[in-house]
Order: C-alpha cells, then structure tokens, then sequence
C-alpha cells in the first residue's frame, strides 16, 4: 500500500501542475476572432461574463500582442478594487491611486497610447442583486464611450464578471459577448501536461490509455480549466493512482456546481439496470445508444440522443428506469423539480428555467430526469398565472429542439393527457415509451430481483428456497399485479415472519397477495384510457417475446373490460 506522506500529491506539488498548465490551453479561434473585430471596429465596451478571468486575460494578451490578430498591438491593464490598474507585461506595473473606479475611468481617458483595459466585477456599481447602482459611475461611463470611439488612439474596455449585469443607461452601449467554458481539446492539453509533469516522478501510477483519455476528459467537461485541474489533482491524491475509476472523482467536482444553483439535485444512485425487471424493449432502446456522445460515434455522423418521454401506469418502474440509466450510460443524473422553477420572486421563473438549462449544460454530457413532468407543464397555456407556465414552457419546447450539448432528458408522466400536443411532436424526444403493468415474463423477473435482494439471511431463509417453480406460482396470481405493488408483496411477508421472529414461508407471501387490491382494480378506467392513447402514440416497453401471451389488438382493446389479457403500446421488436 502506498505511503500517504511520500506518494500523494502536496499542495506545492498541485500549485506547480497549477501554474505550468494554467497556460497552456488551445485558444477558442472562433472567440478571438469575433473579439479581435470588435475591438478593430472600436467597439468601446465589451462585456464578457465569465468565472475564468484568468484564461480570459491569457486570451486578451494573446489578442493584444499579435499584430497578425491585432495589427495594431496594444497595452494590457487590468482593474479590480483591490489594486487598481496593473498594466501587464513582464513585470506588472502598478498604476498609484486607481483603486476607486472614478480615478481609473480618469487614467483611461486620458491614455494615449493603444489598449485594451479589463475591469474585472465592475457589475457591482451597476446595480447587481437589487443593490443601489452608482449613478456617478453610470454617468462617467456614458460620458467616456464616444471618447473612446473618437479617440486618435484605439482603446477598448473589456467587463468582466460572474453574471450579466446591465443598468439601463448602458445597454446601447454595451455589447455581451459570451465565452464558453473550456473544450475537450483544452481539457485534454490540461490532462496530458498533468501526465507529462508527474510521469517521472515515481510517486503517481498512470494506468491511462486513449479511452480512459476520453472518459476523463468527457466526464470534466463543464468545469472550468482550474476546477478540470484540481478534480485530476484529486483524483490522483486519492490513491496515488490515475485511472478510469477516477470519473467517479470528477463528477463529485461536478455535484459542486449542482449544488451552488439551488434548482437542480444531483441523484446519487447505486441503482442499474439489473435492478429493472422487464421493460427489455426501453433496455435495448438505451443500450443501442450507449456512448453514442464519444468521440467514436462522429464516424457514423450520428447526433447525440435528445431524450424519451416514458409514460404509463403509476409504479410500473419509470423512475427506475430514469435513474438506472446513470449507471448505464455513466453520465451524472440531475433531476429538475419543476416545483423550485416556479418558487421564489415574480419573474425568477424564467431566470430559474434558464439557469437549470444552463447548468444541465455546463455538466454535459449529462441525463435530465424530470420526473412526473405533467404536473410542471400542464398549466402552460398561461391561464391564471400571466403567462409565466407559458414562457417556460416555449424556452424549455425551445431548448429541446435546438440544444447543442450531449444533455438527455428523461421525462416521466402518469397523465399524459395533460401535457401539450407541442410536447409529443417528433423532435422533442427520440421516442416515446409505454410502460404497462407487467407481464407474466415481467413479473417472474420482478419478484426475483426483489427476492434475491432481500431474501440473504440463512437464518430467515430456513428451508425456503426461491426456486423458479416458487416464482412462477406466485407471479400467475399477482396477475394485474403493478412492480411497485410486487415489492410491496416480498416486503408483506417478510414482516410477516419479523413479527413473529420466525423463518420466512411461502404462506407468507400468499397472504400478502390475498391481502393486496392491486392499482389495475382501482383505477381500470384509467388504465384502459392510457392504453387507448398509447397504442397509437407508443412504443411498448415490452418486448415482443414477454407479451406474446397477451393481446394488442385494438378492437378488442376498446371493448375488452377484463384488462388483464391486453397490454398497451405499438410492439416495435428492439
């Protein structure tokens, strides 16, 4: 085992992989080039929101230095209230008495010199979080812009800081020019210099090839290039070892973010799809498009699955699947309460949807569940509530359409009735899932995931033994029988023989049986009307093998009231 004090990484050893990678990313060509025009064409104010004032000054000096971007090279000075103006170069120089923002506008307008000045969290004098903004400081900034526009020298002012934020004096003036996060290309330089730098040492194992390359990069896509730095730094400091079981590292950086946004929760499952009984055709459907984000599947020309929309009766496994298809995909699972969308301050909804889309993206490629989404977007045609559901709704229908990044969004619905018929459109959703009360096939499979997880104690198994003759029986009379309802069973008996502080008895789940109204009971109309729908509208997520015992005939569908010989959904062989 490794001697924690000679082979994990120091924080000395972190700074120094910190201050040799911290330049070394691939420049955005795409953003140098739209920044570059903007500041030939005398744009005075440019304001870049960005958490990454670091890589953003390298990319200004890289911009202000070349003449080939340039032509005409510039100054570089950076602001903050804590220092003033420091004109960068090989030694910084500090500029006296330009703390306060008035002095610094001052200096500004008087240089003669080409420059490019970025004042970092200049927001706070505009009036940010409901604050006070400073008119002075409004005022001096509306007086400089045509200066700087008509000056003999060109100058440009950069702003940068966590957020957008634009008092209304400034707004014709000011032009928002958004800089992403960083790309897989400057992840992985990030990566390879973090190899290169402790290959040799002899304190840290590499076990990396080009797929465990990928894994790592895909999975810290989303975090800023000093968040990328310090979840690989974390991953070897954890055991002196760098290899594929690190992602698991890099998305606990992730959860971070997740949590900082108050809207999104980041579901931590152990939950797989062995857990799932049944659904084998919504399994293949996933497992077909498993890895379909890699870098591999540009060969085919393939985009990156949109999402499904899995609906269907109350307990028959949706959220199940929703969450098993982390463990499948390894991607990290957010989960979008539509609750918190709608709480908080009038007009905060939309800046919550927004900033939940945002998030989902900033992680990608990440899963979306939204779970029970009828209840969110059911009130979208803007009755009683001035059209707050409504606009949600178009930015989200919106989104769907023509998202970029690798985010698939799980859906589930009880009630697919309420949702709007803008919803269920090819386009949205790669495909749209019907999950039914389980099958013969389905049920044997059910009973025996839960049996087998439960049933571990040889001192309460006894003489009983969960033989197939045992689950064939006791899933032929739970017929109608939801998954949901058949743990419940395994659940009944089990306390059944706790309470008497005895072996456990194949009596003991008769009863539980005998003692169940199933939701089929209850609610057969409804099952009946969903079905109805879904027969048109979509896939069965059983297979064709596991509801051969079954009718799927319309006709005697719509006619038929014992709803225990038919199940609902097109049968599509996956």
């Amino acid at each position: 085992m490794l001697n924690k004090n000679k082979d994990l990484l120091t924080r000395t050893e972190q700074i120094r992989l910190h201050k040799t990678t911290r330049r070394s990313f691939i420049l955005n060509n795409a953003f140098i080039k739209h920044l570059s025009d903007l500041f030939k064409a005398r744009f005075s104010y440019i304001y870049i929101p960005t958490w990454e004032e670091n890589r953003l000054e390298d990319i200004l000096k890289k911009i202000s230095t070349t003449k080939e971007i340039i032509k005409t090279e510039r100054d570089l000075y950076t602001w903050t209230s804590t220092k003033g103006l420091i004109k960068k170069g090989e030694k910084n120089e500090l500029v006296s008495n330009t703390k306060d923002p008035m002095k610094a506008l001052s200096f500004i307008e008087k240089y003669e010199n080409p420059s490019v000045f970025m004042l970092k969290d200049f927001h706070v004098f505009f009036g940010y979080n409901n604050s006070q903004p400073d008119p002075n400081v409004i005022r001096r900034l509306r007086d400089l812009s045509p200066v700087i526009k008509n000056g003999n020298s060109p100058k440009n002012i950069v702003f940068t800081s966590p957020v957008v934020c634009l008092p209304i004096e400034l707004q014709k003036d000011m032009t928002i020019l958004e800089f992403d996060l960083p790309a897989y290309e400057d992840i992985m330089k990030v990566l390879n210099d973090i190899i290169d730098q402790n290959k040799d040492t002899g304190k840290i194992k590499f076990e990396i090839n080009d797929y465990v390359k990928e894994r790592l990069v895909k999975a810290a896509q989303g975090l800023t290039l000093q968040e990328a730095e310090n979840a690989f730094a974390r991953a070897m400091a954890h055991d002196g070892c760098l290899n594929i079981k690190d992602v698991k590292v890099i998305f606990e950086e992730k959860q971070q973010i997740i949590r900082k946004t108050g809207i999104l929760e980041f579901i931590n499952t152990e939950l797989n799809m062995d857990d799932v009984g049944g659904l084998e055709n919504l399994k293949r459907w996933l497992t077909k498009r498993n890895k379909s984000w890699q870098d591999k599947a540009k060969k085919y020309s393939i985009p990156a699955p949109k999402g499904v929309l899995i609906t269907g009766v109350p307990g028959c496994g949706k959220s199940l699947v929703a969450k098993s298809i982390s463990s499948m995909w390894q991607l990290p699972l957010l989960r979008l309460d539509m609750g918190r969308i709608f709480q908080g301050i009038v007009g905060s909804s939309e800046e919550n949807m927004r900033k939940a889309i945002s998030t989902a993206e900033a992680v990608a490629p990440s899963i979306l569940w939204i779970d029970e989404i009828e209840k969110g977007f059911s009130g979208s045609g803007g009755r009683g509530d001035s059209g707050t559901s409504a606009r949600i709704f178009g930015t989200f229908l919106t989104w769907m359409q023509e998202k970029k990044k690798p985010v698939f969004v799980v859906a589930t619905a009880n009630n697919i009735n309420a949702l709007p018929s803008e919803f269920l459109r090819k386009g949205r959703f790669d495909e749209i899932f019907f999950v039914d009360i389980p099958t013969q096939r389905e049920r044997e499979a059910i009973l025996l995931v839960h049996l087998v997880k439960r049933l571990k104690n040889k001192d309460i198994l006894g003489d009983f033994k969960i033989s197939k003759n045992f689950v064939e029986k006791l899933a032929s009379i739970t017929e109608g029988f939801t998954g949901a309802e058949l743990e419940q069973i395994v659940i009944s008996a089990l306390f059944e023989g706790f309470s008497e502080e005895r072996n456990i008895r194949p009596d003991d789940f008769l009863k539980a049986v005998k003692d169940t109204i199933p939701l089929s009971e209850t609610m057969k109309e409804n099952i009946l009307s969903i079905r109805s729908w879904a027969n048109l509208r979509a896939v069965s997520a059983t297979s064709k093998e596991d509801r051969k015992d079954y009718s799927d005939n319309i006709e005697e569908f719509e006619t038929k009231e014992d709803i225990y010989q038919n199940r609902g959904g097109r049968t599509l062989d996956i």
